[in-house]
């Protein structure tokens, strides 16, 4: 059996045909559900350019496959590729095919009401939260009000009509977004944390130590992450006589004004934009080299970036949000968007050597929880469940009506 995964993550394909992702989405990423189909077929905006940016991994391979849906970027574009892009993405999906969303996102807006119609049983893996991803500083537009209003709406829905639910929260989502009753439900993260995310000890810091280096990572293209927030604490921070340096990795359309919010606050000599990093070895040395990780987030799911952190030993600050309180103690937390609240925070955990070594420890165990031994026995028995799903479906005779969803046929919206 095919599983059909649609997201709203965004690829790339070269004139030889290859799909390349950014990040984490590689190859790798999807072969987790051969583990219980035949074959991924992966429902995306896939936009045409000429060469994949070094930091680019390819993601098709064998057994996974891409179904592109017309690229679009914002409402404006969206609006104009509206009813070719849903075409699209509704001819990816076969009578046969097992169907899994990744929440939130359009694409599986499009699908999961079309699909319910039929009658055909799909899952969802719900990834983060839209009710804070639109909340006032995070995304600036002017339907960002509406689409917070809406799109929760939306997506407790979809959550209430799924067979089967994944969070990768153990709580948090899951108390906004119920699964249905009866449904299977689980909760895993999509990280993949294998030996070498790991190091072998806890660090140990020293009384005398001077720890300042404060590390932020993350797509600067929306606000997401806070990387302003953290600019205006190293500022007061600066101004309460502490000497800091934040090293931010990431690239995207904020950079410019980060770094004149930098020369503003007179701090442009103690922040580095490193820039995008590639995935692995060189993330990994910017963690080796931080004192404190900080992920000043208005919004998450559970922040891949910090458990990979955790994993390297590195003390960790983060928002009250999301599935973040499920990671951190409470003393290491703040407000998001309160850059006064992050700046306290980040001056009593500098000026304590011993806690942060204490940190360090306790960081390292939790990660351990979230390696890939840990995760993917939990991601397969979901898995099982979407496919045992929708075999009993098609076996009560439900995937040979015609009133169904009807078989993909040839689409030029690539």
């Amino acid at each position: 059996m095919q599983v059909v995964v649609a997201l709203e993550s965004r690829f790339y394909r070269t004139p030889d045909g290859c799909v390349w992702a950014a990040d984490w989405l590689g190859y790798n990423f999807w072969t987790r559900y051969l583990d219980a189909f035949d074959a991924v077929r992966v429902v995306a905006r896939v936009q045409a350019v000429n060469v994949p940016t070094p930091t680019r991994v390819r993601a098709d391979g064998p057994g996974v496959s891409f179904h592109a849906v017309p690229h679009y970027k914002g409402p404006t574009q969206l609006a104009a590729r509206f009813f070719r892009a849903r075409r699209a993405a509704r001819r990816a999906v076969e009578r046969n095919d097992a169907v899994i969303l990744r929440l939130p996102g359009t694409i599986a807006g499009w699908l999961d009401g079309w699909l319910r119609a039929a009658g055909h049983p799909f899952a969802v893996e719900v990834t983060g939260d839209p009710y804070e991803v639109f909340a006032p500083g995070s995304v600036r537009s002017a339907v960002r009000p509406l689409a917070r209003f809406l799109v929760p709406r939306a997506m407790r829905r979809q959550c209430a009509g799924a067979c089967a639910a994944a969070y990768v929260t153990e709580a948090a989502l899951q108390r906004r977004y119920p699964p249905a009753a009866g449904a299977f439900a689980t909760s895993y993260s999509s990280i993949d944390l294998t030996d070498d995310a790991f190091v072998d000890a806890p660090r140990t810091v020293n009384a005398e130590d001077k720890p300042n280096r404060i590390l932020l990572t993350g797509s600067l293209e929306q606000l997401y992450k806070g990387p302003d927030v953290l600019i205006e604490a190293v500022a007061a921070l600066r101004d309460a006589a502490m000497s800091v340096r934040l090293t931010i990795v990431g690239d995207g359309r904020h950079r410019g004004e980060l770094e004149a919010l930098a020369r503003d606050r007179g701090i442009a000599d103690r922040v580095r934009f490193a820039g995008r990093l590639p995935p692995g070895e060189a993330i990994r040395n910017e963690m080796d080299q931080a004192d404190l990780f900080v992920l000043p987030s208005r919004t998450e799911g559970l922040p891949r970036v910090l458990l990979e952190a955790m994993a390297r030993g590195v003390p960790c600050a983060a928002s009250r949000v999301g599935g973040i309180p499920e990671l951190l103690d409470d003393a290491e937390l703040f407000p998001p968007g309160d850059a006064a609240a992050v700046a306290a925070t980040l001056r009593e955990m500098l000026c304590d050597p011993n806690r942060l070594a204490r940190l360090s420890e306790r960081n390292l165990s939790k990660a351990g929880q979230f390696h890939r031994n840990v995760l993917t026995p939990r991601r397969r028995r979901f898995y099982e469940a979407v496919r045992n799903a929708t075999q009993a479906w098609l076996d009560g005779g439900a995937g040979n009506r015609t009133t169904t969803v009807p078989h993909r046929g040839p689409s030029s919206d690539t």
